[in-house]
């Protein structure tokens, strides 16, 4: 297979950038995307030219680092998949493919395709923990939880992070990710005490960090390579309005 792809190319976040134009050959039908960067840079590297920068760990799907944006879709077209288990023969033999970074404000460039996220590990720091001793671990049926809801907050749970969600949104709204961090806290018994504190000291960092806020347009669904619900937003909305009526009390 080959391609002609068209890659964000920029030197820091003070410098403007540009899509620089790339064609490559050879790529096999189930080499992953980030695979097929893989080679070109190593083209790039042999002929002496800078290689693309992005980023990536895991390439298990579990982390979100491989934070691209494929087509104007963050994380590509395939749902339910983050860009490392993305594989080219989703693609057709010869297409073009623009690849870009996340988009949104808080999420600075650091040079071509990576992208500074650290204002959601500032989020989850605001709010996104439980106080409580760690000790002994308890009996495991001390606490009865249904399963109707440890599957609820198992569901919030899958949330990885990647912002994804955020560069669909047209207000970069970090909602359904603050929604699922505490959604999977808040439904279960040991995130009750600090329920409402937990909802108003992350949805204040992210007023801060300069996300914006959800105006039901379901893009963050969407694309989200987990598939979380746009229904923890309404929970979190819901969780929001109790602290504030506690707090005017």
């Amino acid at each position: 297979m080959k391609f002609k792809l068209h890659i964000w190319r920029q030197k820091d976040r003070s410098t403007a950038g540009h899509l620089v134009d790339y064609n490559i050959e050879g790529v096999e039908p189930d080499m992953s995307f980030l695979e097929m960067l893989d080679i070109l840079n190593e083209d790039l590297i042999s002929k002496g030219e800078e290689p693309v920068v992005f980023e990536y760990d895991c390439r298990e799907g579990i982390c979100g680092c491989c934070s691209l944006t494929i087509n104007g879709i963050p994380h590509g077209h395939q749902k339910g998949t983050t860009v490392c288990e993305l594989y080219m023969r989703k693609f057709r033999d010869g297409q073009d493919i623009t690849i870009e970074p996340f988009r949104a404000g808080p999420f600075p460039v650091i040079r071509d395709l990576m992208v500074d996220r650290s204002a959601l590990d500032r989020i989850m720091q605001a709010g996104g923990f439980i106080s409580v001793g760690a000790g002994r671990a308890q009996d495991a049926n001390t606490m009865l939880i249904s399963k109707k809801i440890a599957d609820l907050s198992m569901d919030a749970a899958q949330c990885i992070g990647c912002g994804a969600c955020i560069a669909a949104c047209p207000n970069n709204s970090a909602m359904l990710f603050v929604a699922a961090k505490t959604s999977q806290y808040n439904y279960l018994p040991q995130g009750q005490p600090e329920k409402f504190a937990r909802v108003r000291s992350m949805i204040a960092q992210m007023e801060k960090e300069g996300f914006g806020y959800c105006s039901n347009h379901y893009e963050c669904e969407a694309v989200c390579p987990k598939q979380i619900s746009v229904q923890f937003i309404a929970k979190f909305n819901r969780d929001y309005l109790a602290a504030a009526l506690k707090e005017g009390a």
